[in-house]
């Protein structure tokens, strides 16, 4: 199954960095999506944009997680010259991201 089966997501840039937002779309699917969505895979999902970080933080209060990528947007939106320089298509991207079947307890 695809991420978008079980969260939304919403991204964008603060300069040569971006954000992804992830929000699950039930309560409990959160606590596995917090054990499986790791800063670690995200990284490794989004290795060809060479991340030189990323970072992780917890919104539990709305089911959510927020992902920091240090410098993948070549330069950001006022220096690169690629199509999506704001990091726009990264929250679509993350969400096509192939998962197994989360177990809920």
């Amino acid at each position: 199954m695809r991420l978008h089966t079980i969260a939304l997501a919403r991204s964008g840039d603060k300069g040569n960095h971006a954000n992804i937002g992830v929000l699950a779309r039930y309560p409990e699917v959160y606590g596995w999506l917090c054990n499986y969505l790791t800063a670690e895979r995200v990284a490794a999902y989004f290795c060809s944009l060479k991340p030189s970080r990323v970072e992780r933080y917890l919104a539990p209060n709305i089911w959510g997680l927020n992902f920091v990528l240090y410098d993948v947007l070549a330069g950001g939106a006022a220096r690169s010259l690629r199509l999506d320089s704001q990091g726009k298509a990264l929250a679509c991207a993350l969400l096509n991201l192939e998962i197994p079947e989360p177990q809920i307890e």
